[in-house]
């Protein structure tokens, strides 16, 4: 099977990323002939941050960024306050990065690229298409090189503008709002303190202002505050507004900016045959609360294991285009935050971390279900080692885990014994702490089955077979097997 992936930022690479270790033949195309250099979206969300452990990239994404840094509030060039946009929180035994971590996007890419790279694919600049043809078997592409390749599958993941989404009808209702405009660059500012982010404004009105906040790795700043009228995204602009709020604090380089309008789009569809939309070109979002990366992220990680194995390829449309609208109301929510002046607008909760996401049924019933994450845990292995769930849900396949019983003897299946019990064999665990049993809710008997991209596929308890399934539940694992 050969798919093609059309755009090269983190929602292609990604899917690229998961499509390759699964032995899928990928081709990465983007029509731009250089690679972004830009912080752009710089904020990866916890759950994110899980999918790049399973990917195996997470050590160089933390090695690269930082914590999510406090803010010095400065009024009338004074400093007021610190404050922090989310509280940091300590690592949980079902939860092992619960803060957000801070990376510039071009910085991200690069770390996804190598990833690729090292999986035998490169991605393909200056390749732009310019056709599709879908048939019941096949899509046919054509690029502006007259060359034209035959695919299994394509996704289109070319941003906001998406020649793939518009190639295949599919609408893009939503909202764009020219009467805001934000100035959002990288700057330049040696005055400044790199250890913490900076906002300035005047006191008559302090939630309008400059936020400038550091780009890890790179001596920059990333610098965004509203645009005037006639306003443009020059150096000089940038300069001149921050003027206003403070003195005494140069730019001396900008070598990327942009000026973003309030977008809100939806597309109708994320399918139309053998053609599938992920990230940007099925969704955008406002910038409030760093959520339009991490839903495309997300996409990717949803999509891949389905389209590897060419099964339940429906559910991802029902599954990741709810999550989409439910994102794009967390944004624009904080977005008229920011518009009211409230001073609760740089506050983020829960909701934006990505570990609330569920897939389950209307229906479904319990503290957990079919559907939702699911947690991690410290076990013990036989040798007397603790290990974590994750360990064992990491790549390409699905998981069982039967509470207190004998394994089922298939791979990747194993019981997990209660304190005090002996693990007999490599598949058995043992929940020393008992954190496996509570993060699970689980009972003597009870089974779960683990998604590749780790969540619940189905429920076992008190001994009924199948009693609670997720959409994406309706075979047997052996069929998923990569």
């Amino acid at each position: 099977m050969r798919v093609l992936i059309v755009g090269a930022g983190p929602t292609g690479l990604t899917l690229a990323v998961d499509l390759r270790r699964r032995g899928v033949d990928v081709r990465v195309v983007d029509k731009a002939t250089r690679f972004f250099a830009g912080s752009r979206a710089d904020s990866i969300q916890p759950r994110t941050l899980e999918v790049f452990d399973d990917l195996g990239v997470l050590a160089e994404v933390r090695a690269a960024g930082s914590e999510q840094l406090p803010f010095r509030v400065h009024l009338d060039g004074k400093f007021v306050q610190e404050r922090r946009m989310f509280a940091p929180r300590p690592p949980t035994p079902d939860v092992p990065y619960p803060n957000p971590w801070m990376l510039g996007q071009s910085q991200l890419e690069a770390i996804l690229r190598r990833r690729l790279h090292d999986l035998g694919v490169r991605v393909e600049l200056g390749t732009e298409l310019t056709g599709l043809m879908l048939d019941a078997e096949t899509v046919t592409a054509r690029f502006a090189t007259g060359e034209q390749a035959r695919f299994a599958y394509a996704v289109g993941a070319d941003g906001g503008a998406s020649f793939v989404r518009k190639a295949i009808g599919v609408a893009f209702p939503g909202t764009t709002d020219e009467t805001f405009r934000s100035l959002i660059g990288d700057v330049v500012a040696p005055d400044l303190d790199p250890s913490a982010g900076h906002w300035f404004a005047g006191r008559d009105n302090p939630m309008i202002g400059v936020a400038m906040t550091p780009v890890p790795g790179t001596g920059l700043f990333q610098f965004n505050t509203p645009l005037g009228d006639g306003d443009d995204a020059s150096l000089q602009t940038m300069q001149a507004t921050l003027d206003r709020f403070a003195s005494g604090v140069r730019l001396t380089g900008c070598p990327w900016s942009t000026v973003w309008r309030p977008n809100a789009r939806l597309a109708e569809r994320y399918r139309v045959g053998r053609v599938f939309l992920a990230g940007d070109a099925a969704h955008v979002h406002p910038p409030t609360g760093g959520q339009g990366m991490n839903t495309g992220i997300q996409d990717a990680y949803n999509l891949g294991w389905k389209l590897a194995a060419e099964t339940e390829l429906d559910t991802y449309q029902s599954e990741r285009r709810a999550e989409a609208a439910r994102v794009l109301g967390v944004s624009s929510e904080l977005l008229d935050r920011y518009r009211d002046g409230r001073a609760d607008a740089h506050v983020r909760g829960e909701e934006h971390t990505g570990l609330t996401v569920t897939y389950r049924d209307a229906g479904a019933h319990g503290r957990i279900a079919p559907g939702d994450r699911a947690p991690d845990s410290p076990v013990t292995d036989a040798n007397g080692n603790r290990i974590r769930l994750f360990d064992l849900f990491r790549g390409t396949h699905f998981t069982r885990l039967t509470f207190g019983a004998a394994s089922p003897g298939t791979d990747h299946s194993y019981a997990v014994l209660p304190a005090g019990e002996a693990a007999v064999g490599k598949e058995h665990l043992v929940d020393a702490e008992g954190h496996a049993y509570a993060a699970y809710d689980a009972t003597p008997g009870t089974s779960v089955l683990v998604r590749p991209d780790g969540y619940i596929a189905e429920t076992t308890r008190n001994g009924r077979e199948g009693a609670d399934r997720s959409a994406t539940a309706n075979h047997s694992a052996e069929r998923y097997k990569q």
